[in-house]
């Protein structure tokens, strides 16, 4: 497979360095020589110095024999344009595109196979957006992600102090406790593991576990949380991600949205009905305390200063509140937040990565997600009447040690799955697996 990829910024960047890991030819076109140094120092990747939009610079990539272009630059129009070259000069059979303008995005005749042939279309605020939404329905949550149209949801859990949980072996576990469940995936600091019955549960692990969503209020006594709905929300930054977030719950929730620029709060008073809207800095903890930011379920900081966002979520967790949503962008910052203490971090970039990924990746994979700073993926995928599975029982299926099969997925039924439960072709799995499996799962699958 040859992919190009337009734009060597963060995204770009996690791309080049994921699919280059994995032996896959990698060109990425960039104007900007700094980025292009590091691509070239860090990565074992081909570059082109020019514009995405250049028909020369495509041709020097050699966009005539790519399979997939991925055109993730900080400009939407750029980002059109190499595609639309990409399929009227040079061919290529699939085309992504990093779109953030909502009048592009939601343009479905302009995007259409007749017009720009861009399939899929990535909208990085809307997909952190929906992230947040999710963890905002299930507010015990570090991390939801959704299959089968939220029908199971896999989510992230960070274990506290004094549960019955920790330190015992899953082993254990499973015998004292009266239905089936499966744990992932367990995020241990630096280590990422896939356990087996002999790892035990540790206090501030974060844990991975698939849940049917009938059966999330059971999952939630069993970790004795709350699944109380997060009804008081206030959110830094007024931005599309901000507004996206009021948009989606203004009618569930009472929602305040702290941003500074006037013509912004403007904006946001015209276009949200029963939000309200403070013009303001986020981290002013007089203005925080005005508003009785202890009496918040959630504060979400998703303004473009990521230091910005901590700062106000650290000083929002310290007056009170129940619970912290960040975004961050730098991958770097991802550790230190968790570190201090903060409930859930996101990255736009991550979550844009994990989008693209699964149209790269072999087999019929239906969704993708990467997790624990991208040292693992949570997998879709549906079983081929060729894959080494089909008529397995798990005990039996020769899977990479570092993965695990969480849930099959068969017609209406979700099973979560013992060693006892067979494979079919048609299944849909939900597969943890850390980076180094997955050329494995991979092979299976196909």
């Amino acid at each position: 497979m040859r992919v190009i990829i337009v734009g060597a910024g963060e995204v770009g960047f996690q791309i080049a360095k994921f699919l280059s890991a994995e032996g896959i030819d990698v060109v990425v076109i960039e104007k900007d020589k700094n980025k292009l140094k590091r691509i070239t120092e860090d990565l074992d990747v081909a570059v082109v110095e020019g514009e995405g939009g250049d028909p020369s610079a495509l041709k020097d990539a050699e966009a005539e024999k790519a399979d997939i272009l991925l055109a993730v630059t900080n400009s939407d129009e750029t980002n059109m344009i190499a595609c639309l070259l990409g399929r009227a000069m040079f061919n290529i059979p699939r085309k992504i595109a990093r779109i953030r303008n909502p009048d592009y995005f939601f343009n479905k005749e302009l995007l259409s196979k007749e017009n720009l042939d861009i399939d899929p279309v990535i909208n990085p605020e809307l997909e952190v957006a929906r992230a947040i939404t999710r963890l905002l329905e299930v507010p015990f949550a570090t991390d939801v992600e959704d299959f089968e149209e939220g029908i199971i949801k896999v989510i992230g859990f960070k274990m506290p102090e004094k549960t019955f949980l920790t330190g015992k072996t899953l082993k254990e576990l499973r015998n004292k406790i009266n239905k089936r469940f499966i744990i992932g995936l367990i995020e241990r600091g630096e280590k990422t593991i896939i356990p087996s019955g002999n790892d035990t549960i540790q206090e501030g692990d974060i844990i991975y576990l698939p849940i049917k969503r009938s059966e999330i209020e059971d999952s939630a006594e069993m970790l004795g949380v709350s699944t109380e709905p997060s009804k008081k929300i206030m959110i830094l930054g007024g931005g599309r991600i901000g507004y996206y977030i009021a948009t989606s719950m203004e009618h569930k929730a009472d929602i305040k949205i702290i941003e500074k620029d006037a013509e912004r709060c403007k904006y946001l008073s015209k276009y949200l009905g029963r939000t309200l809207i403070l013009h303001g800095d986020g981290t002013d903890q007089k203005l925080l305390l005005e508003e009785n930011i202890s009496d918040m379920d959630v504060f979400i900081a998703v303004s473009n200063n990521e230091e910005l966002n901590i700062m106000g979520a650290l000083l929002a967790k310290k007056l009170g509140v129940k619970k912290t949503i960040v975004i961050v962008n730098k991958t770097d910052y991802i550790p230190l937040a968790y570190s201090l203490g903060l409930q859930a971090i996101l990255s736009p970039r991550l979550i844009t990565a994990s989008s693209i990924l699964r149209y790269i990746r072999r087999g019929d994979i239906l969704s993708l997600t990467a997790i624990a700073e991208d040292k693992a993926e949570i997998i879709e995928a549906r079983v081929s009447k060729t894959s080494a599975l089909v008529n397995k029982y798990l005990k039996d299926a020769k899977l990479p040690k570092t993965s695990l099969i969480g849930a099959i997925i068969r017609d209406d039924d979700i099973i979560i799955p013992t060693g006892l439960d067979k494979v079919l072709e048609g299944d849909k799995l939900i597969l943890f697996a850390l980076r180094e499996s997955i050329k494995d799962i991979e092979k299976i699958l196909i």
